[in-house]
C-alpha cells in the first residue's frame, strides 16, 4: 500500500486510492471509489461508489461525495460543503435511478460549508464562496457568491481576484504572478 489510511478509517475492498494519498480519522471509501494520487482525505469524509477524484486534490473534514460527483485534479472541497445527486428527493420515493452528474473541473474551489445542486458543471479554477448555493452551471474563473449564487468577479489560478468587468473586452494580470488573462464577452482565458 502506497497511501496512508488512519486505523479508523473504512476503505472497502475494490477501491482505488492513488500513491501518497492520505486517509484521514473515520473516512469512508466505496468499493467503486477511484481516487488519484496525492489526495487527502479529511476527517468524517464520505466518497461514494460512482465516484472519481482526481490528483491532488483536497477533500476536507465533513464532505460526503456521493454517486455521480466527478473531481478533476487539484480540486478543493472545504470544510463541511454539500454535494447532492438527486433534484427533488423524497423519503417516500426511490430515485437512485435519477442520479444527475456533476462535474468539477481541475482547480476550483468549493468553500465551506457550500452546496452543489447536482447536475452542473463548475469550470475550471473557478471559485465557489464560502456558504454559496450553486444550482446552474459554472464559467471557468468566475467567482461565485451568495444565495442562488451570482457571479461576482473572475479569479486568477493562483486563487486571486482579477481586476475585471463581468463582460466585454478587458485583460488583466495575476497580482501574484502577473500572468496576463483576457476576457471576450463572458469568456475569461489566461496567456500562455
Amino acid at each position: 500500500m502506497d497511501y496512508q489510511v488512519h486505523e479508523s478509517a473504512i476503505v472497502d475492498e475494490g477501491a482505488q486510492i492513488g500513491e501518497g494519498s492520505r486517509v484521514w480519522h473515520f473516512v469512508h471509501v466505496c468499493a467503486g471509489a477511484r481516487i488519484g494520487r496525492g489526495v487527502s482525505l479529511g476527517q468524517n469524509a464520505f466518497v461514494g461508489n460512482k465516484v472519481t477524484v482526481g490528483d491532488n486534490c483536497k477533500i476536507q473534514n465533513n464532505v460526503s461525495v456521493y454517486d455521480n460527483v466527478h473531481l478533476e485534479e487539484g480540486v478543493f472541497c472545504g470544510p463541511s460543503m454539500v454535494f447532492t445527486n438527486v433534484y427533488n428527493p423524497r423519503s417516500l420515493i426511490e430515485r437512485k435511478s435519477e442520479y444527475r452528474d456533476t462535474l468539477v473541473k481541475k482547480g476550483a474551489t468549493l468553500g465551506a460549508n457550500c452546496t452543489i445542486v447536482c447536475g452542473v458543471t463548475i469550470g475550471e479554477y473557478s471559485f465557489i464562496g464560502a456558504g454559496a448555493v450553486i444550482n446552474k452551471d459554472v464559467p471557468a474563473y468566475a467567482l461565485m457568491v451568495g444565495v442562488p449564487a451570482r457571479q461576482i468577479g473572475w479569479m486568477s489560478e493562483y486563487g486571486e481576484q482579477l481586476d475585471l468587468p463581468l463582460e466585454g473586452q478587458a485583460e488583466a494580470a495575476c497580482p501574484h504572478t502577473g500572468k496576463v488573462y483576457h476576457l471576450n464577452g463572458k469568456t475569461l482565458t489566461k496567456s500562455d
